[in-house]
C-alpha cells in the first residue's frame, strides 16, 4: 500500500510566468457588461433585424458599434 503526501509531488513555490508564457490571443476580444439607456425605437429596430437574421439583437448592436469604432465613424449632432 502506497501512502502519498501532497509534498511528494508539489513544489513549495511555482513560477507562474514560466508555466504559461503565452499571452491570451483572445484578450482583446473580451466583452464587458455595461448598462446603457437606449430609446425604444432603436431597440425595436435591432430586434426586428434580429428576427430577420437570426442573430441576437444585443450581438447586432455590438457588431454595429464595433464597426463604427473600427471605421472611426464620427456622429454629427445638431441641436437646432
Amino acid at each position: 500500500m502506497f501512502i502519498l503526501k501532497v509534498g511528494d509531488f508539489m513544489r513549495e513555490e511555482y513560477d507562474i510566468e514560466a508555466l504559461n508564457p503565452k499571452k491570451n490571443p483572445y484578450a482583446e476580444r473580451l466583452k464587458r457588461q455595461i448598462s446603457i439607456n437606449v430609446d425604444i425605437s432603436s431597440i425595436e429596430f435591432f430586434k426586428s433585424l434580429a428576427a430577420e437574421t437570426g442573430i441576437p439583437y444585443q450581438t447586432l448592436i455590438n457588431l454595429y458599434l464595433a464597426d463604427c469604432a473600427k471605421k472611426n465613424k464620427k456622429i454629427e449632432v445638431s441641436w437646432t
